[in-house]
């Protein structure tokens, strides 16, 4: 099975984190699923690394290129994900987060997050 990592989840799992969950863990780990992140995952970092939040500090650059090269296929966005955004109920704010639940429904695929509030969105974001 493919899934979709959100921004915290691709950047945790990179890092290899504590800050990810055991089910998280256990799930990345397994042999038969393959990852997905979205080019709105870049965008947002380097968006926020060059604000100096300290979450984000990691060059963009290179964050691309080891989840490339660690076998994530990127997902790039497309008019039909932002035209997705209309369905989507006005729970979550930030539009980084926004767009990859819209890619995660047009593509039919599981959006793990650790953020509560997006995980509102019911499938097909999952909390883990």
């Amino acid at each position: 099975m493919i899934f979709m990592l959100d921004t915290h989840m691709i950047l945790w799992a990179a890092q290899d984190s504590n800050r990810l969950s055991m089910r998280a863990r256990s799930l990345l780990s397994e042999p038969t699923h393959g990852f997905m992140f979205s080019a709105a995952v870049i965008w947002e970092v380097s968006v926020k690394t060059q604000r100096g939040e300290p979450d984000f500090d990691v060059d963009p650059r290179l964050l691309r290129r080891g989840l490339l090269a660690n076998g994530y296929t990127e997902l790039a966005i497309t008019t039909e994900h932002t035209l997705a955004l209309l369905d989507l109920p006005d729970i979550h704010r930030d539009p980084f987060d926004r767009i990859q639940v819209a890619q995660a429904r047009v593509e039919g695929l599981v959006l793990f997050t650790n953020d509560d509030v997006l995980a509102t969105y019911g499938s097909p974001v999952e909390l883990v």
